[in-house]
């Protein structure tokens, strides 16, 4: 019987293909192992730009554990067949589930969903990469755990796993998830099973707490990159805070955003301000709020922005919306209170408070995420101009209001070149500032299709002239993405890759890496 796959790896006959499969299918099961076109259907959904054909995949796999995951690598080696891996696939603007280069077969961790351990003494978690946000959230209730994590928007139906090995942000304190983990175990190409920092070691019990083990710390080089397969990973949960006292300062004017970075920079340094803050602008605040773009333009191009100060009135919507939080005891928040109210005072911004945000979807599922609740809230960004295109464009900033306005302006001539709409935001590190863009399309109309992957280019091209790299890439760019970042760099990937998986089987082509 000839292969039933649409997609076949690169240089595998069908001959070959069938054979691995089969050796597939004996490891995990026959139904754990898909190949039938409809069946592939939910992994091929892909938001980008490009031709579906182009990610297509050639299979999926589901192990239910290490052991089988070993046994599977031996069967990829065999047969030079690479495998994809993915935790949920939910990372939508950034390429879903599907493989960076056609023919791969998704190695689906989803029935490896167990929450190994959570400790509520010392505030950590041990999960494997299937687990969701909703089910850890959940667990924590049932158990009644004083806990909260951090997680991104949406993320009800995402994972702390692949969130953290893609170096996603989240909206509480503990909003740098990678440096909010402790503690991976990671199948190499080969097999071998390695657990990094005090993992490393037999029978300890300190794998969770203390990141750094002996030698050379090897958790980076598993996130961003194809060099191993993460099934476990520990993460610090933060204590429920006596008191949270979340907010969201409105500014009236796109210009505001200078004056807002250069007050709210101190306050974070300091901590004052513990969680990353976000700085929304109208245009992403208004599909969850929500708002209907045809309701204010139906022209041609991008929406004026008379059109997006009406919306502002109309809705109560600022042009750009900050949204941070204090945590801590009632007196220590009192204390902060006026620094805050003093510092809205002075900027021309409106303080709204979680009492004053009721019936307000767009405000009430931004303090559920600074309280790391997941929700689904930010969904309502893909009814902003329907047709399920999305691409996100995600360069990093000083925490300068100079280098932020210059961003939003570069960002908002290139997307307006091509009839796009600027939907951004800023989410604040403490020195740093992730700018994420939506560059939201109708991926049903072929010339946005073409319009949209050519304005992601000069977006890309044009800040990396500047000196603006990307925090993360969805899989359309990976290669390009990488490119900006040099050839050095790219060289020592290059190395890491041909001695730790010498027949390119884990994932080549992500974030650019491939022998």
């Amino acid at each position: 019987m000839g292969s039933k796959s649409k997609a076949l790896p690169k240089g595998i006959s069908a001959a070959e293909f069938d054979k691995a499969v089969r050796e597939m299918r004996a490891i995990v099961g026959d139904e754990h192992v898909l190949v039938d076109e409809e069946k592939l259907a939910p992994y091929r959904k892909i938001m980008m730009p490009v031709p579906d054909e182009q990610h297509e995949l050639s299979a999926s796999v589901m192990p239910d554990g290490v052991e089988q995951i070993q046994r599977i690598m031996k069967v990829a080696n065999k047969y030079r067949v690479p495998v994809y891996p993915i935790s949920t696939g939910k990372n939508l603007g950034y390429g879903s589930a599907a493989p960076v280069q056609r023919g791969q077969i998704v190695m689906d961790l989803r029935r490896m969903n167990r929450i190994i351990e959570v400790d509520p003494e010392l505030c950590t978690a041990l999960v494997e990469p299937g687990v969701t946000y909703q089910q850890l959230y959940d667990y924590l209730q049932e158990h009644k755990l004083p806990l909260w994590f951090s997680c991104p928007a949406p993320s009800a139906i995402a994972g702390p796993v692949g969130n953290m090995v893609d170096r996603g942000v989240g909206y509480t304190p503990y909003g740098e998830h990678f440096m909010f983990s402790c503690g991976m175990e990671v199948v190499l190409a080969d097999g071998q099973v390695l657990r990094t920092g005090m993992g490393a070691m037999e029978n300890s019990n300190t794998w969770q707490v203390f990141k750094w083990g002996y030698g050379p710390t090897l958790d980076g080089i598993f996130t961003q990159s194809n060099f191993g397969v993460v099934t476990k990973m520990g993460m610090w949960l933060m204590p429920a805070p006596p008191d949270f006292r979340p907010f969201c300062i409105q500014y009236p004017n796109e210009t505001d955003i200078t004056k807002i970075v250069e007050a709210l920079r101190p306050l974070r340094i300091a901590m004052v301000i513990p969680n990353a803050v976000v700085i929304a602008h109208t245009l992403w605040e208004a599909p969850c709020t929500p708002v209907k773009r045809a309701d204010y333009y139906t022209g041609p191009g991008a929406i004026p922005d008379d059109a997006v100060k009406k919306i502002q009135a109309d809705h109560n919507i600022g042009a750009w919306n900050v949204y941070a939080g204090l945590y801590g005891t009632k007196e220590t928040n009192d204390a902060n209170w006026k620094i805050i109210e003093a510092v809205a005072a002075g900027t021309g911004g409106k303080i709204i408070t979680q009492e004053a945000s009721k019936g307000s979807k767009a405000l009430e599922y931004r303090f559920d995420l600074m309280k790391g609740k997941p929700n689904l809230g930010e969904f309502g960004l893909y009814n902003w101009r329907g047709g399920g295109g999305s691409i996100w464009f995600a360069p990093v900033s000083q925490a300068k209001g100079s280098e932020t306005l210059k961003q939003m302006q570069m960002a908002k001539t290139i997307l307006g070149k091509y009839g796009f709409d600027y939907v951004g935001e800023f989410i604040v590190g403490w020195r740093d500032m992730h700018h994420v863009i939506d560059l939201l399309y109708d991926r049903s109309n072929p010339e946005q299709m073409e319009k949209a992957y050519a304005c992601y280019d000069e977006l890309l091209h044009t800040f990396a002239k500047e000196g603006y790299g990307m925090y993360r890439a969805n899989t359309a760019f990976a290669e390009k993405v990488a490119a900006t970042y040099g050839p050095v760099k790219r060289d020592v990937e290059k190395r890491l890759k041909k001695a730790l998986d010498p027949n390119n089987i884990i994932a080549p082509g992500r974030c650019g890496i491939s022998l």
